[in-house]
């Protein structure tokens, strides 16, 4: 499972003003962020209430079964398509796989509210395809939830190289360039005015191992004992 903790507050406030967001959806995840306990059915209503005190609109909040599952997405998608549809940006409580999940399945733009940080164990087999590499330095707001880190086989975050033709990607040649993806779809949202640099990737950031401990912490008190 992914692990993840909650972005910092005021750069989830920052990403919404950029989008020039009032009304905003918000969206978590029933697997790895509910266990991690930073995007299940608690976390998003605590968001919804954060953002409704900031003076957002909230137009509505939904918690599927797995954020980064294509399929459930869009059925979910379908099942609040008049909330989204409302909403000026979407907040996703979940990995960076499913911010680009959400970001896949929808036409608003797209807006992370926690960081992914390490990856736990996969115990079945099965056909996957990389989307995050748990950074701890997420750049999906800017980038309209495409992540060049990753989706990139150079891992370039400004453009192309020099070997992009014709759209497509140099290294792996049946894929389209990233940058091209990623300019497209701020374009397709209004958003392409606003493509600036971004800055090198802060790789102390994405310390090993990780470790996140969500044990209530007992102050000096041993477990089940007395103060």
């Amino acid at each position: 499972m992914i692990i993840t903790r909650p972005r910092e507050w005021e750069r989830v406030r920052a990403q919404l003003a950029d989008l020039g967001a009032t009304r905003v959806f918000i969206t978590g995840c029933g697997e790895c962020a509910t266990i991690a306990q930073t995007g299940g059915e608690s976390e998003v209503l605590s968001a919804k209430q954060r953002l409704e005190d900031a003076g957002f609109v909230v137009t509505g909040w939904s918690v599927g079964d797995v954020t980064c599952n294509a399929g459930g997405q869009r059925l979910e998608a379908r099942k609040h398509a008049g909330e989204i549809e409302s909403a000026d940006a979407v907040l996703v409580l979940a990995c960076g796989a499913g911010v680009q999940t959400v970001a896949d399945t929808i036409t608003k733009p797209v807006t992370p509210g926690l960081e992914s940080v390490f990856l736990g164990n996969v115990v079945r087999q099965g056909v996957f395809e990389e989307r995050c590499q748990m950074c701890g330095d997420c750049v999906l707001d800017r980038t309209a939830g495409i992540c060049p880190v990753t989706t990139c086989p150079k891992g370039l975050l400004n453009g192309p190289c020099g070997g992009m033709w014709d759209g497509m990607c140099e290294v792996v040649a049946d894929l389209e360039c990233t940058h091209v993806s990623i300019r497209r779809r701020l374009a397709e949202q209004g958003r392409a005015a606003k493509a600036e640099p971004l800055p090198p990737k802060d790789y102390s950031k994405k310390l090993k191992p990780g470790k996140v401990d969500i044990r209530p912490k007992y102050h000096g008190r041993k477990a089940g004992g007395a103060s």
